[in-house]
């Protein structure tokens, strides 16, 4: 046999190095595409917080600070009061509103007596006319016999001139007395025209004496809801005006927002088992529910929207918000706290059950 060359043997120890190596790889990055046998339906991500609704407490009125009743990080129920204001102008916008309405009220005291003597002028005036009128029916008699008279000669023609005189009289006092009737019967409708007026006036004090009292019961900045406070940056003595912002006061109530990757939410449905690890309590791990998807993904809700329309396009995977709900009894779960990072495990086994 010819002597050439020949490659050098491998160890076995070292052939198997290259094997397991090279198995590695490829269970890598089948891991990496979560490809089967890695296809897990545990979705995770480390892009989620604890939220809550944390709010803003701010006055209704402008003034000087009196009092500060709370300290940074107190816990308060609902109605506590938290800061008062100077008070003094608003009492005195109150007494002010109160003595307007008491005027209006007044006015609408004078219009309702000045209606019962229109009242009574009227009837006055009514009685003038039925007096008129049976003034005017004695003369119609009186000039009806005087007629039958004169043709016997019984009655001078002078005395019937003075009897038809008399009739016309008493015609012209009804009418006469039927005008100042109806002069009596307008005054009344002016009247209760007017009342109406008044009427309104004092509904418009009264409502301003309401909101006066508002604006005073406003001096006085209360808890809207039970809560923890932030750092109280009101001081005694600071002039503040309507918004300013004083503190802020978190609700008990919190939930977790987590940004899904939009292929991780292909099997996502509410109801779903949670658990996740909290940053801030050693990574402890509690338990809760997927409570609803966001309709759209983030980018939809930027104020500045991406514009992908130049043609060099690269794509980029959108973040779709899961709402996780807190499973209630869980001691650790009174720890957290609005902005917290967490790293939710969504169980996605159950998807094709719903």
């Amino acid at each position: 046999m010819g002597s050439g060359w020949r490659p050098p043997s491998l160890a076995l120890g070292a052939g198997a190095i290259i094997i397991i190596l090279a198995v590695a790889g490829v269970l890598l990055v089948l891991a990496a595409w979560r490809l089967p046998p890695f296809d897990s339906a545990i979705e995770t991500t480390e892009n989620a917080f604890v939220r809550g609704q944390t709010t803003v407490i701010s006055p209704q009125v402008s003034g000087y600070v009196t009092q500060v009743l709370v300290q940074d990080y107190d816990t308060v129920v609902a109605g506590q009061p938290l800061v008062r204001i100077d008070d003094r102008i608003y009492r005195q916008r109150v007494a002010q509103a109160q003595a307007a309405l008491a005027g209006q009220n007044a006015t609408l005291a004078n219009s309702a007596q000045s209606a019962r003597s229109r009242a009574a002028g009227l009837g006055a005036q009514e009685a003038a006319v039925a007096n008129a009128q049976a003034q005017l029916l004695r003369a119609q008699a009186d000039m009806r016999r005087v007629e039958d008279l004169v043709t016997d000669g019984s009655v001078s023609l002078r005395e019937r001139d003075q009897t038809r005189a008399a009739l016309r009289q008493a015609e012209a006092g009804v009418a006469q007395a039927k005008a100042a009737a109806e002069i009596a019967r307008q005054d009344v409708r002016s009247v209760t025209v007017g009342r109406g007026g008044l009427e309104a006036a004092v509904a418009g004090g009264d409502a301003a004496l309401r909101l006066a009292g508002i604006d005073l019961a406003n001096t006085v900045i209360r808890a809207p809801e039970r809560g923890r406070l932030s750092d109280v940056g009101v001081r005694v003595g600071q002039y503040v005006t309507a918004g300013t912002q004083l503190m802020f006061l978190v609700p008990p109530r919190i939930w977790i927002i987590a940004n899904y990757k939009e292929a991780q939410t292909a099997r996502m449905r509410p109801g779903q088992p949670v658990t996740f690890t909290v940053d801030a309590l050693a990574n402890a791990r509690l338990r809760g529910h997927v409570e609803r998807l966001s309709p759209a993904a983030g980018s939809e809700f930027a104020v500045l929207k991406p514009d992908n329309a130049t043609g060099n396009f690269t794509k980029v995977a959108q973040r779709i918000a899961v709402r996780i709900s807190v499973d209630p009894g869980q001691p650790l779960a009174a720890r957290l706290s609005p902005g917290m990072s967490v790293q939710p495990r969504v169980d996605t086994r159950d998807a094709g059950d719903r």
